[in-house]
Formats: structure tokens, C-alpha cells, sequence
């Protein structure tokens, strides 16, 4: 089981009042941040928004480098009509860091610890809309592929479906190949710091630039080196296997049966949302660009996040 600290849990719970400014009805909602266990050596942080009538359940599947306080707004604003789940991937944030001889952090991986959760958690799929960015967005669709009712339906966005370099960020690319891959995770563990206060405003003209809520920087800090490897050492273990992974979504698009949305900003800095229009258009599946938005869409303009789950059929 992971080892926490019972002040940080107590520091990260969410109160009804926190809630209410986001428009919910307090006596509505009861969020709070807890562990679940969904394998031998997994025990994932997460975060359940309850609804004392839901119309649904929402899952929220982050990216690099968050923790899923990065949805902690949205969670709010969402409440009064859904149940509302988020977690951190192992690696990330206060989960798990398994040895990667038994986990290898790959989009696969990550896969079946998202049906794993959601078996766990015992989330009704039938009324499940998952919604995935960056990382997390590979994960769930390849989910999906295995068991096409893993969601009613599952909204994506400003992630890498394909291997094509044309359309994504420098330093990404040479995550998928060594020596430049193992050169880039050193790099990054040594600017842990200037990455987590810079990496949402790449890209982004002064005016659209923001900060980070102080409670969300200091638990993506202090999750960046909790454990024994490190959300970069787990990022570059993604990175491995991510072209494999990548060529087998695309072998297999036409299996592709839960329906897809796709949401993408505009001014995305690391993936071009020409990655994202040409997913959408050989998936047939609608897709939302919200003009003037980067590559954190739910940080810059929760509300676009907010909206759209609302819209989801």
C-alpha cells in the first residue's frame, strides 16, 4: 500500500464552502481526496465529487506534469448534477510509483489502470463520460478499443494520437528516441521547478498567460518527487513505448465503436491541433476548438471544460 501523510490529506480535502463559490449548492456536494488500491502494488489518489442526484459520472484523466487538483474547479462547478471522479496516474502526484520491471508507464499500462479504476471504484459505465488530456488521452482510447463500453462516452484533446513528429514540440520528440530521450529526462529532473511554474504558459501571448492556484502548484511540486520515480522518470517511461502504442491505435481506429469528441486549444504550444483535426477527421468524430487557448485548456478557461461536459451526449 503507498504511504501518505495524514496533514497533506487533510490539507488537500475539499470543504462545501470551497465548492459553493463555484455556483453549487453546498448542501449538495461532498468532495474529498482519499486512496483507492486497484492492483497488488497500485494504490492511486483520487478525488470524488458526490451529487445527491447525478445525472451522470464524469472521470477526468490528467497529463504532464498535473495532479488531478488540477480539476478541482471544474469538480466544483460540475457537482450539483454529477458524480465526479479524478485521479492521479502512477507516477504522478501521490500515487504509486511502481518498479517499472513490474509497471512500464506506458500508454498501455496506463490503459488498464483506467479500467482497473473504474472496475474498482465501481463506476457505472453506461453513464460514464470520460474526459482525458495530454497523457491521459492515449490511455482511454486505447481502453476503448478493448472494451468498447468502457464510457458512454469519452471527450479528448491536445494529446498525440499519432506518431507525427511535424506536429509536436521539439522536446517531446526526442522522448521517443535514445540517446536524446535519456539526455532530456536528466535535463528535465534538474528543472523540476521552472517546468511546473512554466510549462501551462508556453505558447501563450502575455495577455492569455496565467498563474496556478498556489494549493495546485505546491501539490504538483510536492508530487513530482514523492516515491522513487519521479513524474519526469515516468513521463520518459511513457515516452519508450509511446510510438508503439501510438502506430497501434492508429492499426486500429477502425475498431473505434464508443463515441469520441475532440477539444483542442487553438494556441496549443506543444501539440498542434492539426494532430487533433486530422484525429477527428478519420474517426468521424466532432471536434471543439476553443480559439486563443493553449495547451491547458481546463487551467487557462475551466468553463470551455465545464461547457463541454455539459454538452456531452
Amino acid at each position: 500500500m503507498l504511504k501518505h501523510s495524514m496533514p497533506l490529506l487533510s490539507s488537500l480535502m475539499l470543504s462545501a464552502a470551497s465548492a459553493g463559490s463555484a455556483g453549487a449548492s453546498p448542501s449538495s456536494i461532498h468532495a474529498e481526496i482519499g486512496y483507492i488500491e486497484v492492483a497488488p502494488d497500485i494504490t492511486l489518489r483520487r478525488m470524488v465529487a458526490h451529487s445527491a442526484a447525478p445525472k451522470g459520472t464524469v472521470l477526468f484523466l490528467h497529463g504532464f506534469p498535473e495532479t488531478l487538483l488540477v480539476w478541482k474547479d471544474i469538480a466544483n462547478a460540475l457537482a450539483r448534477d454529477y458524480e465526479v471522479h479524478a485521479i492521479d496516474w502512477p507516477g504522478y502526484g501521490m500515487s504509486s510509483r511502481p518498479a517499472v520491471a513490474t509497471f512500464s508507464y506506458s500508454p498501455r499500462d496506463y490503459a488498464d489502470i483506467l479500467r482497473a479504476y473504474i472496475k474498482s471504484a465501481h463506476v457505472d459505465r453506461s453513464r460514464l463520460t470520460i474526459f482525458a488530456t495530454d497523457i491521459g488521452s492515449l490511455p482511454a482510447l486505447l481502453a476503448a478499443i478493448e472494451e468498447p463500453d468502457i464510457a458512454k462516452n469519452i471527450v479528448v484533446g491536445d494529446f498525440a494520437p499519432f506518431n507525427r513528429p511535424e506536429y509536436m514540440y521539439e522536446s517531446l520528440q526526442n522522448l521517443k528516441s535514445e540517446p536524446a530521450a535519456s539526455k532530456t529526462r536528466i535535463h528535465m529532473n534538474g528543472t523540476s521547478a521552472e517546468i511546473l511554474a512554466n510549462a501551462y504558459r508556453r505558447g501563450l501571448p502575455p495577455e492569455e498567460q496565467f498563474d496556478l492556484p498556489a494549493e495546485v502548484l505546491k501539490d504538483m511540486t510536492e508530487g513530482w518527487g514523492h516515491g522513487d520515480i519521479t513524474s519526469a522518470d515516468a513521463f520518459y517511461h511513457y515516452y519508450s513505448h509511446f510510438t508503439r502504442d501510438q502506430d497501434y491505435l492508429e492499426a486500429h481506429l477502425g475498431e473505434l465503436k464508443t463515441p469520441v469528441k475532440v477539444v483542442w486549444g487553438e494556441k496549443d504550444f506543444y501539440i498542434k491541433k492539426e494532430m487533433g483535426e486530422e484525429f477527428a477527421r478519420r474517426t468521424g468524430a466532432p471536434m471543439t476548438v476553443l480559439p486563443g487557448i493553449g495547451h491547458y485548456p481546463h487551467l487557462q478557461k475551466p468553463q470551455n471544460i465545464v461547457a463541454e461536459i455539459r454538452a456531452a451526449k
